[in-house]
């Protein structure tokens, strides 16, 4: 499943994953988003997700985080990309 950037805004504390490079997450990123590398979350889910809790993912253009995002839920978890990824978020903040 996928968020617009404009819904995405409207919640509140959401649980925000930032697949981009540390390189570019370090250079800036949506606010409260943590930094953690497809292949990882891809590889070892239960390691960083809580089945039981509500994800968003998001990457530069939202293309490799809807990929991801479409496995993860195959698995169980509830992930929500975000269309767009952060050049969305970059255009709307």
């Amino acid at each position: 499943m996928e968020i617009t950037i404009d819904d995405f805004m409207k919640l509140v504390n959401p649980n925000v994953i930032d697949v981009r490079i540390p390189q570019k997450y370090n250079d800036n990123h949506i606010p409260g988003a943590i930094n953690i590398n497809a292949n990882s979350l891809l590889n070892n889910p239960e390691k960083y997700l809580n089945p039981s809790l509500i994800y968003y993912v998001y990457c530069q253009k939202g293309t490799s985080s809807k990929t991801l995002t479409q496995i993860l839920r195959v698995k169980g978890y509830k992930v929500f990309n975000i269309i767009g990824g952060y050049e969305a978020w970059i255009l709307t903040s």
